[in-house]
């Protein structure tokens, strides 16, 4: 394990919302001499600088320079930048070694039981029922993906302690030098996303593997029966696997809508029980369990219709399992957003058999309404071109009557209108409520 002390290191990509805050902090701690490069404007990154106010940090900011990655001691690269970037090869090319905020915790994590949880969607919110139903027993850190570095905790982080993971895609491909795998591995499904960013669905997969590819026999791989993706996996662990779903099992008694949010559930319960935590005290940690913002999240109510942000549904699959969660010809839903390429079919037929109506915006709207429109089915929901989430919310507000649902479900990306779907989800929230 390195030590850092007065070595020159390149935190590659600080983000617009504080995504590499953490670990400049955390270096600059360990007596690292921190040099932060982002290719965005000091303009855009001047919220997230301001975090870092007072600390010795150098920052090139509005450009990259192959000096800051080839002369360097080492790299720490943000996970959204891809092993491929030719600034990460330069410096590899340099005999730079290149990591990430998640591996520099990982190789310095006292806990003798981490718990990682992974899937393409539903990966946030079964690690946030883990989290609570662990710490009734353990001493839980929990982090990740899911927004919080524990950099910054390690100090305080016991053997004897659990520690709760989200690890993304990316994430998993950095990892994979690693030849790390976590003694619970959980993954809640496997669909296609983010193929920009690996290239194809194979090497999206592949890092997937990642999480179970490395296990011991005497670990536990937790994975989704009824999801093939994630069933798949139990081919490339040595590890004891626990088949979680929700078939011809007794439910857990949830306040979160959704199929969907079961299944999650179900795959935080199947994770505690190997550590030995019963089905009460799962029960009891989960019945007031609220959700997470953006996640099927109820955001407004008014004249009897209610309004949901589910603006995480990124892919179709996800924008299917939302529609889903409500009764059939009760949802008026929002969807359309960025093209990443995602077959869009089997979204729009599932509309057209459960939707009331259907509010199209963003890049891919008016592909969506087209086939949309063109379906013979007399009971197909009505279709709307709304362009932008302003006009489609102001329509969904005409057309709503009483034990409606509006649901923000888009099943696509946000980055053609807005920043992240954090950014979309807090804009609808706003717009239901008539604050923006």
């Amino acid at each position: 394990m390195q030590d850092l002390r007065g070595k020159w290191v390149t935190v590659a990509g600080l983000g617009r919302f504080g995504g590499g805050t953490a670990v400049a902090r955390w270096l600059v701690a360990q007596g690292a001499r921190v040099l932060v490069t982002d290719q965005a404007s000091p303009e855009k990154l001047a919220e997230s600088v301001k975090q870092l106010e007072g600390l010795p940090i150098e920052y090139r900011l509005g450009e990259h320079r192959d000096e800051d990655f080839t002369r360097a001691d080492l790299v720490v690269a943000s996970p959204a930048i891809p092993p491929t970037n030719p600034y990460l090869r330069a410096a590899r090319a340099a005999d730079v070694p290149v990591t990430t905020e998640i591996r520099l915790f990982i190789e310095r994590c006292p806990a003798a039981t981490v718990l990682g949880v992974t899937g393409t969607k539903g990966k946030s919110t079964t690690t946030a029922m883990l989290g609570e139903i662990l710490k009734r027993r353990f001493t839980t850190w929990v982090g990740g993906n899911i927004g919080h570095s524990l950099l910054a905790d390690l100090d305080k982080i016991s053997k004897s302690d659990l520690v709760v993971l989200e690890l993304s895609s990316f994430m998993l491909e950095h990892l994979a030098e690693l030849h790390w795998s976590p003694r619970v591995a959980v993954v809640t499904m496997v669909a296609s996303d983010h193929l920009d960013w690996h290239g194809s669905r194979q090497a999206y997969i592949e890092a997937k593997k990642t999480i179970v590819r490395f296990q011991r026999p005497d670990d536990f791989a937790v994975l989704n029966e009824e999801d093939p993706g994630s069933w798949a996996l139990r081919t490339q662990t040595q590890a004891r696997v626990v088949a979680f779903g929700t078939k011809d099992r007794r439910p857990l008694e949830l306040i979160l809508p959704g199929k969907h949010n079961q299944s999650n559930a179900q795959a935080a319960f199947a994770a505690a029980y190997v550590l030995g935590i019963g089905r009460d005290d799962v029960e009891e940690a989960l019945r007031a369990f609220p959700g997470l913002p953006h996640r099927l999240q109820l955001v407004h109510e008014q004249n009897g219709v209610r309004y949901f942000n589910d603006s995480i549904a990124t892919i179709p699959e996800a924008a299917i399992a939302a529609l889903e969660s409500f009764s059939p010809k009760r949802v008026i839903q929002i969807v359309g957003g960025y093209d990443k390429g995602l077959p869009l079919v089997a979204m729009c037929n599932a509309l057209v058999e459960r939707a009331k109506a259907v509010l199209c915006i963003g890049a891919t709207g008016a592909m969506i309404a087209e086939t949309l429109s063109a379906s013979a089915d007399a009971r197909a929901a009505a279709v709307y071109r709304c362009g932008d989430l302003a006009t489609a919310v102001g329509m969904a507000k005409r057309i709503a009557t009483p034990r409606d649902v509006v649901l923000l479900s888009p099943g696509c990306a946000s980055y053609d209108q807005f920043v992240n779907f954090e950014q979309r989800g807090d804009t609808f929230a706003r717009l239901v409520r008539g604050q923006a």
